[in-house]
Parts: C-alpha cells; sequence; structure tokens
C-alpha cells in the first residue's frame, strides 16, 4: 500500500479533525542530514564490491570507510552510529575479505538474544547471495540452545562464521574449546553487536566471558580483531574497553542520510472539565495507529508491558474491521513470549512491507532488521533517554519524511517529560556501567577459567588484579588447587552451570491452548509466569483473549482456553522485604545504618478486571499461588525520631523526604559501586524496624556486594546526593533528582490504569539530607 499523505500533512489534517483536542503539547522539528560518503583506502576485493553492487551499494558512508579501515588494519573498533545507518557492512566487509584472503580464517559473531543471531545470519546469507563465489566461500551458522546436536558437529568442524550469544560461548562453547581447536587456531575476528545492552551485572559478567575467550585463543596463538557495535550512549569508548579488556578506537561520526523527522509530544486530554483524569494513552495511541496506517504510513508502536503491545493490536484491528476491513491482516504484535517461528515471520513480513503495523514492546528496539518504518509511537517514558531514541530511530528511511509520536501516560514522570519539553530533547544517553573486577563475579569467572585451562600469574593481566588474592579465596574452600606455578580445577562439578550471566531465570513456563486438540501458543518465563498466566485471569495472544485454567507450577505449564471477553486482567502484587540478619551496623549523623542478609518477597494475590477501552475496574478475583523470593543483601538507613520530628516542623512529610532520598540513592549508588541502576532495588516502609527507613538491595541471587560496598562509602554517597539535588534546576522534583526509580518486582502490569507514584517532594528531601550532613 503505497503513502497517500505526507508526514507533515498528515499532523495537519488530524489538528484540523473534529476530534482533536489540543493532544499537541510540543512538536521537536529534527532536520535532515545528508549522506557523507568515502572511499576506504583498503582494497575491496572484485568479489566484495560487485555483492556491494548487486545489493545497491554503490558508496560507502564515511563511518564504513573508516571503520573498514581500522578493522581490517587489525584495530579492535566500536562503531557508535544511529538505527539503520549500516553497521553491518563496517564488519562483514573485513570479515568476507579475511575468508577470501585465507579459506582457512574464521570470525566469531555475539549477539545477546538467539532471534538476533538468525537475524543477521539472514541478512549475512542475504550479502552472500549476491554472488556465487562468496556463497561457495561463507559457510555460517547459529550455534546456540535451539541448534540440533548433529548441527553442531557439523559446524564445529566445518563452519567459518558462527553467529551465537555469549550465554552459548559461556556454557556450551569455552568449557569445551578443544573441540573448537581449528576455529579458535584461525579466528580472525569477534564481533560484538548491541554492545550497550552489556551493562550492569549482565555486562560484567560478559566481560570477562571475552576475556575467557581472549584466553582461550592466546592457548591456539590466535589474536583477533573485536569489532563492537552500539546504540548511542555517553561512554562508548569507555565500555568498549572494559567490555573486551583492551584498546579500542570508536567511530561516532555519521554518515548515513536521514531524512526530516517530527518528534510529537501529544498528551491524551482531560475526560472533562475541571477533570485530572486524561483519556486512555492506550486509546489514544491505538486511534493514531489506526489513523496512519489508513495513510499508508507503516509504524511501530512501542509499549512498556506485553498486555498492552496485545491492547493495542486488539484496538488497532477491532477498528480496522469496522473502517478498513481489507487492513486486519497488516497489523501483528510483536513480543517476547511468542514462538520463534511466529516471530521469524513478523519480521520477515515488517521487512518485505506486508505488514503495515506492528505494536512492540522493546523487543524490537534491538537491532532486528525490519527495515526502515515511517511512524514510531512510544506509549510511555521507556526508561532511559537511550531507548526513548532506539525507538525513535526505528522511525526514518533514509531521506523520506519521518514522524515519532510520545504518548505519555498520566503519570508524574511522563507528564513531567510533556511540560518540560527542552529537558526531555536536552537530556544526552546515559552511562552504561559495568565491573569485570567485581570479585563476587570474577570469583564465578575464575573458577570457569580454571576448567578450561589451569590459571597462572600471566592471567593476571587478562583477570586484572584481584585475580591472585580471589584464586587463594577459591583454594581455601576447595575449588582449586595450586600445583607449582599452576592452579587447577579441583572437584567434578561444572563451574559455569553455576554462573549465570544474566539477573533473570533461564526456566520457562509453557503456554497450551486446550481448546481443542492441545497446541503450544507461547512460552514465559519463570519469574513472570505468576504475574502473566495466574489462574482465571486473562491471557492475551495475537490480540485474542484466553482465560488461564490451570497453572502447574511443577510441571511448568500454563493451560488456558480460548474465550471471548470485554475486559482484560492486571496483577495485584504484594512485595516485603524481610531482614534476615544484620552482619554489620554503625551509627553516623543523625542515621543508624546497617547492612545484612534480606529476603525480598512478592506473589500475585489478586487480579482486577478492566474493561476494553476504558480504565474502569469492573471486578476483582482473588489468587492462591506461592510466593516468590529473592535470598540477597540489604543495606539500610535509620534516621533518629528527631529527624522525623524536625521535618513534621518544617511542614514537611518524613516518609515522603525518606521516598525522595531513596531515589536518588538509587540513582546515585551505581555511580560508588560499579552497576547498572537495574541492579539496585529500594523500598521504604516500617515493619522490620518499627519506623520508617530505607531498603536498599542487590537485585541478584546471594547479592554482588553493592549494597556492601555502600555500607562503607555512604557518608560520601549521601554528600553527593545533596550535590545532585541542589544543582538540579527544576523547582520541586524532577525525574533526574528525586523523581522516577520505582524498581518493584512486577514487569508486566499496564501502566494506563496506574497513575504512576507521585514524584516526591524536593524541598523535604533537601531538608533531610541537609539535616544529617549538619550533625555529621
Amino acid at each position: 500500500m503505497e503513502k497517500t499523505t505526507h508526514i507533515s500533512n498528515f499532523l495537519e489534517n488530524i489538528q484540523s479533525s473534529d476530534g482533536y483536542r489540543g493532544q499537541i503539547a510540543h512538536i521537536n522539528q529534527i532536520p535532515p542530514k545528508d549522506a557523507v560518503y568515502q572511499e576506504p583506502q583498503t582494497p575491496i576485493s572484485p568479489t566484495v564490491r560487485s555483492a556491494l553492487k548487486t545489493l545497491g551499494i554503490s558508496s560507502l558512508y564515511s563511518h564504513q570507510a573508516k571503520a573498514i579501515d581500522l578493522i581490517s588494519g587489525g584495530k579492535n573498533t566500536s562503531i557508535v552510529t544511529s538505527t539503520a545507518s549500516g553497521k553491518t557492512i563496517c564488519y562483514n566487509v573485513p570479515v568476507l575479505e579475511s575468508l577470501i584472503a585465507d579459506p582457512k580464517a574464521t570470525a566469531l559473531f555475539l549477539f545477546p538474544t538467539k532471534a538476533l543471531a538468525q537475524d543477521q545470519l539472514r541478512v549475512l546469507g542475504h550479502f552472500c547471495s549476491a554472488d556465487a563465489a562468496l556463497q561457495d566461500l561463507v559457510r555460517a551458522g547459529t550455534y546456540d540452545g535451539d541448534t540440533p546436536r548433529e548441527t553442531r558437529r557439523k559446524l564445529r568442524n566445518e563452519a567459518n562464521v558462527i553467529l551465537t550469544n555469549p550465554d552459548m560461548l559461556h556454557q556450551g562453547i569455552l568449557p569445551y574449546h578443544s573441540r573448537w581447536s581449528r576455529f579458535f587456531s584461525s579466528l580472525r575476528y569477534v564481533v560484538v553487536d548491541e554492545m550497550h545492552t552489556y551493562r550492569g551485572i549482565f555486562g560484567s559478567n560478559v566481560a570477562n566471558v571475552l576475556r575467557r575467550l581472549r584466553r582461550i585463543l592466546k592457548h591456539y596463538g590466535a589474536t583477533p580483531t573485536f569489532v563492537l557495535c552500539s546504540a548511542t550512549i555517553a561512554n562508548p569508548d569507555e565500555l568498549a574497553e572494559t567490555l573486551i579488556g583492551d584498546t579500542c578506537e570508536v567511530i561516532s561520526t555519521d554518515g548515513s542520510p536521514r531524512g526530516p523527522k517530527l518528534f510529537v509530544l501529544w498528551n491524551p486530554p482531560f475526560l472533562g472539565a475541571g477533570s485530572m483524569d486524561r483519556k486512555s494513552s492506550n486509546v489514544e495511541a491505538h486511534e493514531l495507529m489506526v489513523r496512519l496506517i489508513e495513510e499508508g504510513i507503516q509504524t511501530i508502536t512501542f509499549t512498556k508491558a506485553r498486555v498492552v503491545a496485545e491492547l493495542v493490536l486488539r484496538y488497532v484491528r477491532d477498528a480496522l474491521s469496522r473502517r478498513n476491513p481489507q487492513l486486519v491482516k497488516k497489523v501483528s504484535a510483536y513480543r517476547a513470549g511468542y514462538l520463534p517461528e511466529e516471530r521469524r515471520a513478523i519480521e520477515k513480513a515488517l521487512f518485505s512491507g506486508e505488514l503495515l503495523g506492528v505494536a512492540s514492546t522493546n523487543a524490537l528496539e534491538l537491532g532486528i532488521d525490519v527495515g526502515s518504518l515511517d511512524a514510531s509511537i512510544i506509549v510511555g517514558f521507556p526508561g532511559t533517554i537511550a531507548s526513548t531514541w532506539q525507538q525513535a530511530g526505528r522511525a526514518g528511511r533514509k531521506s523520506d519524511e519521518a514522524l515519532v509520536l510520545f504518548v505519555p501516560y498520566n503519570d508524574p514522570i511522563d507528564q513531567y517529560l510533556i511540560r518540560h519539553p527542552d529537558y526531555f530533547f536536552g537530556q544526552t544517553p546515559e552511562n552504561a556501567v559495568i565491573d569485570p573486577v567485581n570479585p563476587y563475579i570474577l570469583a564465578g569467572h575464575l573458577s570457569c577459567a580454571a576448567f578450561e585451562l589451569p590459571l597462572s600469574q600471566e592471567d593476571e593481566a587478562i583477570f586484572g588484579k584481584l585475580t591472585q588474592p580471589v584464586t587463594a579465596v577459591l583454594e581455601d574452600v576447595k575449588k582449586v588447587k595450586k600445583i607449582d606455578d599452576r592452579t587447577y580445577w579441583a572437584t567434578t562439578e561444572f563451574p559455569a552451570a553455576g554462573v549465570g550471566l544474566r539477573t533473570i531465570s533461564d526456566d520457562t513456563f509453557t503456554i497450551v491452548d486446550r481448546t481443542g486438540p492441545e497446541s503450544v501458543i507461547g512460552v514465559v518465563d519463570a519469574i513472570s509466569a505468576p504475574e502473566l498466566v495466574y489462574p482465571e485471569g486473562v491471557y492475551m495472544h495475537d490480540g485474542a483473549t484466553y482465560l488461564v485454567r490451570e497453572l502447574d507450577l511443577d510441571g511448568k505449564v500454563a493451560y488456558v482456553e480460548r474465550k471471548e471477553v470485554d475486559y482484560y486482567t492486571q496483577p495485584i502484587l504484594d512485595s516485603s522485604i524481610r531482614v534476615k540478619a544484620e552482619r554489620k551496623s554503625a551509627a553516623w549523623s543523625d542515621l543508624n545504618i546497617s547492612y545484612g542478609d534480606a529476603t525480598v518477597s512478592w506473589k500475585t494475590t489478586s487480579f482486577k478486571k478492566i474493561k476494553f477501552y476504558s480504565l474502569d475496574s469492573i471486578g476483582y478475583g482473588s489468587v492462591d499461588i506461592p510466593t516468590q523470593h529473592l535470598e540477597t543483601v540489604s543495606l539500610w538507613l535509620c534516621p533518629d525520631k528527631e529527624v522525623a520530628s524536625y521535618l513534621k516542623k518544617k511542614g514537611k512529610n518524613p516518609v515522603e523526604g525518606l521516598v525522595a532520598l531513596k531515589n536518588v540513592l538509587i540513582n546515585i549508588l551505581p555511580l560508588f559501586v560499579m552497576c547498572d541502576r537495574k541492579d539496585i532495588g529500594g523500598i521504604v516502609e516500617s515493619s522490620n524496624l518499627g519506623s520508617p527507613a530505607i531498603f536498599l538491595y542487590d537485585r541478584f541471587k546471594g547479592g554482588l556486594g553493592f549494597c556492601e560496598k555502600g555500607y562503607g562509602l555512604l557518608p560520601g554517597i549521601i554528600r553527593e546526593v545533596l550535590h545532585v539535588i541542589e544543582d538540579c534546576p527544576c523547582e520541586s522534583g524532577c525525574p533526574s533528582c528525586v523523581g522516577l526509580p520505582v524498581l518493584i518486582p512486577a514487569q508486566h502490569q499496564d501502566p494506563d490504569p496506574g497513575h504512576g507514584f507521585p514524584i516526591p517532594d524536593k524541598e523535604a528531601a533537601v531538608l533531610l539530607v541537609g539535616r544529617i550532613l549538619d550533625n555529621a
């Protein structure tokens, strides 16, 4: 279907329509940018040049040319350019040239997900299909948990390009490196795509996996060049070098063209005069999506939860079935939990233009190649500026006009961004923080490394100065044994099985439809299952409603039946933290500070039924499923009673001051203890100590030392908190100071009916922290 309307005309038409109620709060015009072409100094072979021309690429962008020169020259290189700027060309050209020059050469491509590896295998295959010589030369395949055993053997023995993920490299390749001697001894390139996703605990673990890889490659006499690709972040040079443990050149000047883009802040209208409630953001987003699709404008709508993607899909299909039935099948949803074959089919249909619209979670924020779309609708602030621009970057076809619509929820953070467009568009993307030498993380990977090859003094150059002390601890607990100048793995355990790279569980529940003959329609991870497939709740798949009849916790199966209802359900969770044992405590200023063991618990206790197209609750149901627990460590701060009295005399609510301080601590603590904000949780509650206190905790089983380190650094952290609050130019609180971090276990709720949490009182926080520091 051809576009019938230009983007600017589309907005003009909406503003002159009967249903327009002043929703456009701000329009930011992003000007077009011409392409900058450049020829690389490195010669490109006729074979590769021919393939490029067949694909319609007659000239290379400046960043591609520079990357090809650096990579071909053996320089570790990080490419940080916009979405759809042709980053794959940057590494595919040098890789293919190396295979042409040396038929024994190999390359390893790492992607954060199996879906991305599959997608990039397709891209590489498309490139090679443009030339018969390349088709014969390149033997590529994905090597992951879904790869059949016979195919794995064939890939190990014959492939010259392997596409995999860090988890498989960690557990399924490095421990069996002797089977990979042919591949590793000839390895020329290691490509690490979507570098910006490797942050916090996950990034710290992946950095150690890459160090183990470099160590094994050294054993086989290989010193490959590392190539990293990333979306825009604040510190790409630091992240790249910390990830690979080596120097790295950064290319951030983007030579690709960009058409004009309109970034519109679209605020749902109030329901009536004097009302503080606004029209449903999900409904508003679907109406925009319908109008765009009807004009032939290919659109992606990003949502914050799986249920919202399903709701938007259902609403859009309902509207199209009444207005343009021929377009109903041209819209789909895309999210985690769909079967792999469903997701591949959706990606293919979107890339080919068969689909005109897709409602997605952030699953499509990563670089799966679905082509460039015309419009992107972002429903609710994604949580970071980096994610916002990633999602916005999905809209734009080279020189064509593009549209981005941000539709906020009626919660304090989203509405603050609408009221302050200069803040929204002026913020820079966040830093990505990792800490490979965290002793808790390092201990696991040194165990894996000892299993792979004996440890020696030379390994300190790879793993850092804590290598010897951490190895000594492993020896004390009889995990390793030192003989002469080498340290060997000393147990029958398989250490990689005990080291998870991510914070989420690998366990999954299967979702089985038993309306007719039983069939699997989806999957869900074990942690999310109690929020998504609780008994008598509504599970939505491809816009259709299913009632959950049974959740088999032992068999890890959720049984559902297709039933058409006019509502969806929202889980109601109860979460708490319980101190188990105090390890350390101290009095400082007006605070009693403690560190110790704690259990964070959460469970789905009930659910509410919400009528489609509204925010109205039409009933409740109870849920009886076990509580989930996270055994971890916590840092807690309890002010003296005099502090509460002081704040009350100043006319302030002491709990608001504590919530504000908690929010800033979650933002600031990671800078001191080298982790990501999402690695820390926090809550203000009274039941443990009998008076309100701040509890911070590591969001990882057993803890990773973040809160322990924070305990020792707390006075300096509190001083920095005051600087952050006082330096912020806002008057009463904003996402950059006392707002934002509401990190509760729930991940899958629709934000629309919730209205979010209010931004706490900034002045109360200033008074609280000022008093603490004055008395220190």
